[in-house]
């Protein structure tokens, strides 16, 4: 049996507490590997490495560190293929869906080798008399990602590239549950020229989360999972004097109006539903159809394109639309989910329970799941899934589908489907949703925007990706200074300051 360690100043060390935890391919169901669960005493011990290597990296000139993205970018790049089966060998999506994991990160990478131009300061001349203010960002020092098993390529690359490059040392304490991406970024950072030490990765349970919360070291802490967790990352995090971005759950509502071209809608929905099972915090999991006659004809065209979607494992060939959700406690959950829906009168129009794939019968497969009829009292639209099933939730107007939206506790990701451009602007200016896309059903935001939820989908400072990140993870030192331009007998003159 593989055991999994942690990644320490610069190289791949066995874990000392003798806890382990089984990695599974959710696909076939069988242990791969059992990967070591960090104690609070062998944290602790990496984020001291981290502070003593931190110092001189923040000194490396902010050019030579966004060099060292470059070629980690590079590097990325070169092994996407490989990073990809390692992304869909423990989380179990298709091997597009793992590419497509290891992109969106790289994205973000891509952005940091700008970073020069992104961390520039400010600076006022004559803001008194004589008197200069300028402005300079500086790094916090030992930085924490806490990353979810969705996305275990992403997600560790939106978090690591922005603390990096602006100078902090970072501790990486991936998902148990797909640790294998992150340690190879680890080796991939070090080998474009990461220094030993600057990026540490901690494999662990909550004992090693709350021991990088408890932390004195560590200045802030990002996070990415459920919504109950978010919230108590925060709350900890805060009340230990730490900055936090911690995004939780979602409920993502796609609203369909009368005037939409269905067929489009409906293959949006399919897609942004069931792509990689369900298991992603912008999938759309509520259709909402306005109007008499609307859910009929989407419903109509649904049908027949869930049904054709086929369910497999990653190496099952290209056709496989989606594999297996993660773990056999998510596939009793999310059919126990379906089984409440029943239960409470939702119409399950197509049902995804029980699904065998044969020379796969351990693989952790739930089907494409359709429901209509669903109403807001149900537990199938109020809990977040996170599988491949679809809620349709009818409404007779649009402002009743935009009320459920605005009165539901979660804000990541909204769309709305409409031939007319005043709906349309309404709905962007009046939801209270923080990605919001316009005939378009994930509006996940390019690398050089801000991610950001609203509403318990979030907590804290929301600017957690792109340039924004690097404004979370260094600090603004004002100086006021005197200017003293020119020579004077012979000698140079420069800033002299004053506080």
């Amino acid at each position: 049996m593989k055991e999994i360690g942690h990644w320490i100043d610069g190289k791949m060390v066995a874990g000392t507490s003798g806890r382990f935890t089984e990695v599974l391919n959710p696909a076939t169901g069988e242990v791969i590997a059992k990967v070591a669960l960090a104690t609070t005493a062998e944290l602790d011990a990496a984020v001291a490495a981290a502070a003593k290597a931190q110092p001189d990296w923040a000194a490396t000139n902010p050019q030579r560190r966004a060099r060292v993205m470059m070629k980690f970018g590079d590097l990325i790049n070169a092994h996407m293929d490989e990073l990809a089966e390692l992304v869909s060998r423990e989380h179990g999506k298709v091997l597009a869906d793992g590419r497509g994991d290891v992109q969106r990160g790289l994205e973000v990478i891509e952005v940091c080798m700008g970073a020069p131009a992104l961390m520039k300061g400010e600076y006022t001349g004559d803001a008194g008399p004589g008197i200069d203010l300028y402005s300079m960002r500086q790094p916090l020092g030992v930085v924490a990602g806490i990353t979810p098993f969705n996305f275990p390529a992403m997600i560790p690359l939106w978090k690591m590239g922005p603390a990096l490059v602006a100078g902090n040392a970072m501790i990486l304490k991936p998902s148990e549950r797909c640790p294998s991406t992150s340690l190879r970024l680890a080796e991939l950072a070090k080998e474009a020229g990461l220094p030993d030490g600057v990026l540490q990765v901690v494999n662990g349970d909550k004992e090693a989360v709350d021991a990088i919360l408890d932390n004195e070291t560590i200045q802030a802490v990002g996070f990415v999972g459920s919504t109950p967790i978010a919230q108590y990352i925060y709350g900890r995090a805060c009340s230990n004097g730490k900055r936090a971005q911690c995004f939780g759950g979602a409920k993502n509502h796609m609203i369909i109006m009368p005037d939409a071209d269905m067929d489009k809608a409906a293959d949006a929905l399919v897609g942004a539903g069931f792509g990689a099972a369900g298991e992603r915090c912008m999938a759309i999991s509520v259709a909402v159809p306005v109007g008499k006659g609307t859910a009929e004809a989407l419903v109509e065209r649904l049908i027949p394109k869930i049904e054709k979607l086929k369910v497999g494992p990653y190496t099952g060939g290209a056709d496989i639309d989606f594999g297996p959700v993660i773990t056999a406690q998510a596939k009793a959950r999310i059919e126990g989910l379906i089984d409440s829906g029943v239960a409470a009168g939702a119409k399950l129009v197509v049902d995804g329970r029980g699904l065998k794939i044969q020379g796969y019968e351990g693989g952790f497969y739930v089907g494409p799941t359709l429901f209509d009829e669903v109403t807001p009292e149900m537990e199938i639209y109020k809990q977040e899934i996170f599988g491949p099933v679809l809620s349709v939730v009818r409404q007779e107007s649009y402002e009743d589908a935009l009320k459920l939206i605005i009165d539901n506790d979660y804000g990541n990701g909204t769309a709305i489907f409409t031939a007319d451009g005043d709906t349309a602007r309404d709905f962007a200016a009046r939801v209270n949703v923080g990605m919001v896309g316009i005939n378009f059903p994930i509006p996940v935001p390019l690398s050089y925007y801000t991610f950001g939820g609203w509403k318990k989908s979030a907590f804290g400072d929301l600017n957690q990706y792109g340039p924004d990140a690097l404004r979370f993870y260094t600090k603004t030192k004002t100086v006021t200074a005197r200017w003293f331009s020119g020579i004077k007998d012979g000698v140079a003159l420069n800033f002299k300051a004053l506080d």
